[in-house]
């Protein structure tokens, strides 16, 4: 056992930590410093950052809310270990995929999306996709200030009349209005139905005061005002100011160019709401249609050529035929490439116009005609999960989209990149009540931005999910929030966060690590890379070994001093005393895959031929699209190789594998592999299937007819029946976490 530490307020002490394989150690880490745990694997590194400090820091946080809040939060164990001293709040940040939920996204996980949504609803103004002019809902004020301002002149405060039959004239007079606009002219109501004059509607007005403003006086106003009030009360929303022979139209209603427009709110923004999500989407951003890439595989062909892949085989090149013959009436030309199509003429090949029928025509019969199995074949073979068509991907409803500010949609911003996002709210041009209305929310969403940008994020998008993040990019992200939160006092603990970065980014890690550790938080980095190591405060190295040869603790100190410790590991391999030898002769390969045009997030038609049978490796710095390349276009194309289909939408033109000597693949990324307490690593890797039919082979085992069930601590007849294979026994605390106690019966052995 380690020497016991001494308290002081600038230091966590760990007395006697015993969990998993951690040797009873004893040690001193000094707070508000940027500390390392260095070890090779299984040394009892991540025991001791996450499973011992970050577990009772957490735990006695949770201990110190009231009973009530605590039914609702997780309960964690407390650790094997003898005594914590000074320990702080404590926020552990992964090396996992923070989440596959298909509505999660970069915007949503930092909460600037929240901003998003509050800064629109705000400030955002409504333009008509018609005549491209602002969408304006006028006050009474708007029309008692536009009065006020037209000094000297007499003017008339008019509704529109719908109706203006007999019975409705006698109810106005009733009302106690006199007069009409008639054609421009004023008439008398009563002469009207004295003469049982036939009013036409679409001309006639009623006056519902006439207005001469000279001064202004506060008798007057507060006249003008209850007049227009009226005049929007009669006119259901609308009324007309008549000075001169020239007409001012003001409108209560949010309404343009015949359109009814959503009034600003957080809700309309949100497409995790229902009243904001595109209807047919549900606020995903894709529905399950037709695939383009499907359809068109080879963009360099032509209609002629065969450029439409559904429009092949005796029976539906007639379709290629009919299209070629009509659509000569629109100059469509059949022998140019399809990437050399104009707007027009591809949404004439996909749309159709009058005889000329387009794919979409094409689908269309097909799914009339369901009853056929070759119909039902021949379309699910061109479906896919692709880009909903009414709101553009943008997964918001078209209203949502009407608003902008600076010119600028909520959906265009979520498609900037970091970068070109930070540009854009440096250069917002806001009007001074604008910039009172905004100016706090504009300071949170920039500063999550440069967050975001200083952790070597600048090339994600707002809109990219979070599902096709690497564990890298997800670890930075939530250190980006940590960051955006501005919490102190804290002990942040980070499970390396160098893992997926270039050596080009490691420095702007290392300034923002820096940076949490300045405005006053305790950083703990469970790490090996050496830039890192070199700009730490201290690093607690673990080991010597891994497993029951690891858990002591080697060293703490300076950088400068671990060369003294000889037991170390990591000492050798820092200086040159071990090193990975680089092999003198590379393995020759023969079989390769290749993909054609690969066009996902930042790749953009690239062309790979990538070896078989050998050991290859993907670099390039953060953002440069390794984890696409390989999760979202190679494992998609030997899916669809090996197994006929893929989960995933192809990102590719074409893919080629030269050889037939494999039909499976395995793909390890950095998704934790079960949280099953059932689950051990002999029966993750299927061993202990063998191993149980091996037991039921023996001799004594066919005596008294043992089958291999009787071997397994899952199943009745094997597993212990009080702990039911557990090994442990637990019993419920509700406010407190429950206390798990080793099973009386079977002492552990589950069986």
């Amino acid at each position: 056992m380690s020497k016991n530490p001494k308290y002081n307020q600038d230091n966590i002490v760990i007395k006697g930590a015993k969990l998993h394989n951690l040797k009873n150690i004893s040690l001193n880490i000094p707070k508000n410093k940027l500390v390392v745990i260095s070890g090779v694997s299984g040394s009892g590194k991540s025991s001791l950052a996450f499973d011992t400090l970050y577990a009772e820091g957490q735990r006695r946080y949770i201990e110190s809310l009231s009973s009530y809040a605590r039914q609702f939060l997780g309960k964690l164990q407390k650790p094997d270990v003898d005594e914590i001293i000074g320990i702080s709040p404590a926020i552990a940040i992964e090396q996992k995929v923070i989440s596959k939920n298909p509505r999660s996204t970069v915007g949503t996980v930092t909460e600037i999306y929240d901003y998003l949504k509050l800064l629109f609803a705000r400030i955002g103004i409504t333009y008509s996709p018609i005549s491209g002019k602002v969408v304006k809902r006028h006050q009474i004020s708007d029309v008692v200030d536009f009065i006020s301002n037209q000094n000297n002149t007499s003017s008339l405060l008019l509704t529109k009349l719908e109706d203006a039959n007999t019975e409705k004239l006698n109810t106005l007079l009733q009302q106690g209005y006199s007069r009409v606009l008639l054609d421009d002219k004023i008439e008398k109501i009563n002469n009207l139905i004295e003469k049982n004059q036939k009013v036409d509607s679409k001309n006639t007005y009623l006056i519902v005061d006439r207005i001469i403003y000279v001064d202004r006086d506060e008798d007057l106003i507060n006249r003008i005002t209850d007049s227009v009030e009226t005049a929007f009360f009669e006119g259901n929303g609308e009324c007309d100011l008549m000075i001169g022979n020239k007409k001012y139209h003001f409108s209560n209603k949010f309404e343009l160019d015949g359109i009814n427009f959503e009034k600003n709110s957080v809700h309309l923004f949100a497409f995790n709401n229902p009243y904001g999500a595109c209807k047919k989407c549900e606020g995903f951003g894709i529905t399950l249609g037709i695939d383009k890439n499907k359809v068109i595989k080879d963009k360099d062909q032509s209609v002629y050529g065969g450029v439409v892949s559904c429009w092949s085989g005796i029976k539906l090149v007639k379709w290629k035929e009919k299209f070629i013959l009509n659509a000569a009436e629109y100059d469509f030309p059949i022998h140019k490439s399809y990437k050399d199509l104009s707007k027009s003429e591809i949404d004439l090949l996909w749309n159709g116009k009058g005889k000329c029928k387009g794919i979409f025509q094409f689908f269309t019969k097909l799914d009339s005609e369901k009853h056929k199995i070759q119909s039902r074949v021949i379309s699910a073979r061109y479906r896919g999960r692709t880009k909903c068509d009414v709101c553009g991907g943008s997964r918001l409803r078209k209203d949502a989209l009407y608003v902008k500010i600076n010119n600028t949609s909520i959906a265009e911003i979520t498609n900037m990149n970091i970068k070109k996002s930070i540009d854009f709210f440096n250069t917002i041009k806001l009007n001074t009540s604008e910039k009172k209305i905004a100016g706090r929310i504009l300071i949170e969403i920039k500063n999550r931005l440069s967050y975001l940008d200083k952790v070597g994020l600048s090339y994600l998008t707002l809109g990219r999910k979070s599902s096709t993040l690497s564990g890298g990019e997800s670890q930075r992200i939530n250190l980006a929030t940590s960051l955006g939160s501005s919490l102190v006092g804290s002990m942040y603990i980070l499970d390396e966060p160098s893992i997926g970065l270039h050596s080009k980014d490691t420095e702007n890690l290392i300034k923002v690590l820096k940076n949490l550790r300045d405005i006053g938080n305790t950083v703990i980095i469970v790490e090996h890379d050496e830039k890192i190591m070199e700009q730490c405060d201290q690093i607690i190295d673990l080991g010597p070994e891994a497993g029951i040869h690891g858990g002591e603790l080697i060293f703490q100190g300076k950088l400068s001093d671990i060369y003294k410790e000889k037991r170390s590991l990591t000492t050798k391999y820092l200086s040159g005393e071990l090193k990975i030898e680089v092999p003198e002769q590379r393995r020759k390969w023969k079989h390769s895959v290749k993909l054609e045009e690969v066009n996902i997030n930042n790749i953009s038609k690239m062309n790979i031929e990538i070896p078989l049978e050998c050991f290859t490796l993907v670099t390039g710095v953060s953002g440069s699209g390794k984890s696409s390349l390989i999760k979202q276009a190679l494992k998609p194309a030997l899916e669809q190789r090996f197994n006929g289909y893929t989960s995933t939408k192809r990102n590719y033109k074409e893919s080629q594998i030269n050889t037939n000597k494999y039909s499976k693949i395995e793909f390890i990324d950095q998704n934790p592999i079960g949280k099953s307490s059932r689950s051990n690593p002999i029966t993750y890797i299927k061993a202990y299937d063998e191993i149980r039919s091996l037991f039921s082979s023996q001799k004594l085992s066919k005596s008294r007819e043992y089958k291999s069930g009787f071997f397994s601590f899952n199943v009745d007849g094997g597993r212990c029946d009080n702990c039911k294979g557990e090994g442990e026994t637990t019993v419920e605390m509700q406010f407190m976490a429950d206390v798990h106690l080793l099973c009386d019966e079977c002492k552990g052995n589950r069986f």
